[in-house]
């Protein structure tokens, strides 16, 4: 039994795999040929181990600048990352993780066919990063592994279903369709950056339309852009820090310069892989998607990692990147003058937050949108993590936390929740949460049915 379930999770858990199944599943369902069924198949498959692979790139070249960001400035503290407080969390939590995982998907496919939030998370390790917290959480109400298990996967269900519903007007205008949806961790500081875009920003003044001097013109081309840019962070960023830290701990001997600018150029191919891969499953889920659709959730929407947007704004890609960690520099100070507990910005969150705050902000708002929609989201991943901290238990204080606003969202109201009001509390709260879904969908099919009739 335990072989079955640790074989079901690697499946879930791990997007190309997961991805792959369903275009194959969606395929079959369309009663596709042999070759249309494997070819898609295979490209999905290969199209999100392209994007992993582009991602991994990404982050090898921001850990280093993270080191060196917090050697330059001598800051200590908590440092948000998502990966390192699971790897904590789940030699204690595993087995409620793994179980809430699998209960939370089931929940998430069975509120999409009942209701008419027809989002299905395909992305694995968030939704297995969000059990582990949940089942953090809940564990602290003392509840029993059945109770536990159950209400934790229907929080994990209904989490995957709001979040990408909240940020699905903003995705709508990014993609122009709805076709897809972003299925990540960071949805709620997404639809603030759109929000706060539509109501300070000009859409008329897009990223994607900053006219350059005619000798500059090569800075159009978003993989020369992002590497000059890169570029001169890394290299300030490494003339603090100094090149005895950086020859010593980091670039194996190279000088400290030479070794920004390989960074700087990785990160830049990092990005370049990550669009290429983007493309690839797009061209082959979103069609293969139609069969699942159609026969096992009328209308779904499959949600999808964040990456899924940034071909759609490379500049705003940039822009939110750099504009959000500010927001988490700014944040620093606040934190040290004011004496709490000091979060350290975490380079990778606030790349790939930080960046799709700016594609969603750049949507509604153009280029002030993108730029202060990402501040915002960069102020809010900063101080988020000091108050999620509290309600985590005996993980609270671990030198890291996690980093994400969906994070925040759902474990401070779950944690206040527990602690306010126990077990009780938690329990009719989700439920309650889940009879808002069942209700407003009640609604809209009586308007709807109302406006057929007249």
């Amino acid at each position: 039994m335990n072989g079955i379930l640790d074989i079901l999770i690697d499946i879930a858990s791990t997007p190309a795999l997961l991805v792959a199944l369903i275009a194959i599943l969606g395929n079959l369902l369309q009663k596709k040929d042999t070759a249309s069924i494997v070819k898609g198949g295979i490209k999905t498959f290969v199209g999100f181990l392209v994007v992993t692979a582009g991602a991994g790139v990404v982050e090898g070249s921001l850990a280093p600048f993270g080191e060196m960001f917090q050697a330059a400035f001598n800051m200590q503290g908590v440092v948000p990352n998502n990966e390192a407080i699971v790897a904590l969390a789940l030699t204690k939590y595993g087995t409620y993780t793994a179980l809430i995982m699998l209960v939370g998907m089931a929940f998430n496919i069975l509120i999409a066919r009942f209701t008419r939030f027809k989002y299905i998370y395909l992305t694995g390790h968030a939704t297995l990063y969000m059990s582990c917290m949940i089942g953090v959480i809940l564990s602290v109400t003392k509840m029993g592994t059945v109770p536990l298990v159950l209400f934790g996967g229907l929080a994990l269900g209904i989490a995957n279903t709001i979040f990408p519903a909240i940020a699905q007007p903003f995705t709508r205008q990014i993609t122009k369709n709805d076709t897809v949806a972003l299925g990540h961790t960071g949805n709620f500081g997404y639809a603030l950056s759109g929000l706060i875009g539509k109501y300070v920003g000009n859409k008329e003044k897009s990223t994607e339309d900053i006219n350059f001097p005619k000798g500059l013109s090569f800075l159009r081309d978003s993989t020369v852009s992002i590497t000059i840019t890169m570029a001169i962070v890394y290299v300030i960023v490494a003339l603090f820090a100094g090149n005895t830290y950086v020859s010593t701990n980091l670039s194996d001997g190279t000088n400290y310069i030479i070794y920004s600018l390989q960074q700087a150029g990785s990160f830049a191919a990092g990005v370049f892989v990550i669009l290429a891969g983007v493309r690839l499953i797009l061209a082959e889920i979103v069609p293969a998607f139609k069969g699942i659709s159609e026969k096992l959730v009328p209308n779904s929407i499959p949600a999808l990692d964040c990456p899924i947007v940034f071909p759609y704004a490379p500049n705003a890609v940039l822009i939110g990147f750099l504009t959000s960690f500010v927001g988490g520099i700014v944040s620093l100070a606040i934190m040290v003058l004011t004496g709490t507990t000091v979060i350290i910005p975490g380079v990778v969150p606030h790349f790939f937050c930080g960046a799709t705050a700016g594609v969603y902000g750049n949507a509604t708002g153009g280029l002030r949108g993108a730029v202060i929609g990402s501040f915002v989201h960069g102020v809010i991943i900063s101080f988020m993590p000091i108050l999620l901290m509290p309600v985590m238990g005996d993980l609270g204080f671990q030198g890291s936390t996690f980093s994400d606003t969906d994070y925040g969202v759902v474990g401070i109201f779950l944690g206040n929740l527990a602690n306010a009001g126990g077990q009780i509390a938690v329990i009719s709260v989700i439920v309650a949460v889940l009879a808002v879904l069942i209700g407003l969908t009640i609604i809209g099919k009586n308007k709807k049915s109302k406006a057929v009739s007249e």
